[in-house]
């Protein structure tokens, strides 16, 4: 399994925006699917942003489409989340994830290895 470790969470006021950022141990991304999932208070946690290199592909949330953007650096070993217009209802947990394979996906079934999570709040 992987090690994946978040950063860049916090409090930012509706319309604003937040990078997340996800150290992965072992780079795999060219092997493994990594992908952006959050869980808010009461909620399952969902997908909201997967990238798969080795078929070149990302896939987006209905509710972060064009306003999210995932991606890497591989000199980092790093995945990042940009978050812009964020709002309210953006609030929660966010993890970052390993893939079980190289395809793209928003199914935490689909994963297995996950990160301590970052909390983002949007508030006024």
């Amino acid at each position: 399994q992987l090690q994946l470790v978040e950063s860049g969470g916090g409090l930012v006021q509706p319309g604003g925006s937040l990078r997340l950022s996800c150290a992965v141990s072992r780079f795999t991304l060219d092997y493994r699917a990594i992908a952006w999932f959050r869980q808010a208070p009461g909620k399952e946690r969902a997908g909201v942003a997967c990238l798969s290199v080795t078929f070149a592909g990302t896939a987006y949330a209905d509710s972060v489409k064009g306003r999210f953007t995932i991606s890497r650096d591989n000199a980092k070993n790093t995945v990042y989340l940009q978050m812009n217009s964020l709002k309210p209802e953006d609030t929660a947990v966010y993890y970052c994830a390993g893939g079980r394979g190289r395809l793209c996906s928003l199914d935490r079934t689909d994963f297995d290895s996950w990160g301590q999570g970052t909390q983002v709040t949007v508030s006024s």
